[in-house]
């Protein structure tokens, strides 16, 4: 059947915008090296008329630099429009590579919200479990309260005591500390010096009698 109808042609593929790109900086350098090389000759062209005299040869001179300005003119124009059209294709590209971007981060989005619905079905994030788990930790952070309050408690202090008769003695005890205070110099009573009775003196010691280490009379020892 392919002898007879031919095989059909694979459509080539459509060039990419960087291959665009890519052959019309070629064409650009072509026409560029072209232009440098016509300006060569205008060069030696305008020596030569400078240095010929008027006549036929100068004439021919400005005949075929004439020519080469034409040229150059016609590549200046091909190279204008070529330029033209690298600027299009390459905003093109832009403008492609932009919706690129926005179409990848349109799906980036779209599967992060899906993972978000995913993550909102499960209990974890459910608005009662974490109401739920906050008040339980506030109870349990309670409950080791209560247990460092217990623990704190000091051993053997008695717990039948009057409040009213404790504040009457810590009262009676600031009056105390009061008092003692507006005395002379400030010195507690405690702390002040007391004069103690002198010992009573007893009969004169009679010489010769023995004398303990204090100066008093020895006390007899039994046989």
């Amino acid at each position: 059947m392919k002898r007879i109808f031919g095989a059909k042609k694979e459509a080539k593929p459509a060039p990419t915008m960087d291959e665009a790109v890519d052959k019309l900086n070629t064409r650009g350098d072509s026409l560029d090296e072209k232009i440098r090389k016509l300006d060569e000759q205008l060069a030696k062209h305008r020596d030569i008329i400078k240095k010929t005299r008027p006549g036929p040869a100068q004439e021919a001179a400005k005949r075929r630099a004439l020519t080469v300005l034409k040229q150059k003119r016609l590549y200046e124009s091909q190279r204008d429009q070529l330029y033209n059209q690298q600027f299009n294709v390459e905003q093109t590209t832009f403008m492609m590579t932009s919706m690129q971007d926005t179409v990848h981060t349109v799906q980036a989005m779209k599967a992060a919200g899906k993972e978000m619905k995913g993550f909102m079905k499960t209990n974890d994030l459910k608005i009662e479990n974490i109401e739920k788990l906050h008040d339980d930790m506030s109870d349990m952070l309670d409950y080791h309260q209560e247990i460092q309050d217990v623990m704190g408690t000091a051993f053997g202090v008695p717990e039948d005591i009057d409040e009213e008769e404790l504040m009457g003695e810590l009262d009676a005890l600031e009056d105390d500390m009061m008092t003692e205070s507006a005395q002379p110099g400030g010195v507690p009573a405690y702390l002040q010096d007391v004069d103690l009775p002198e010992v009573p003196q007893g009969q004169p010691q009679q010489e010769g009698a023995a004398a303990d280490e204090f100066g008093l009379p020895a006390m007899p020892q039994r046989t």
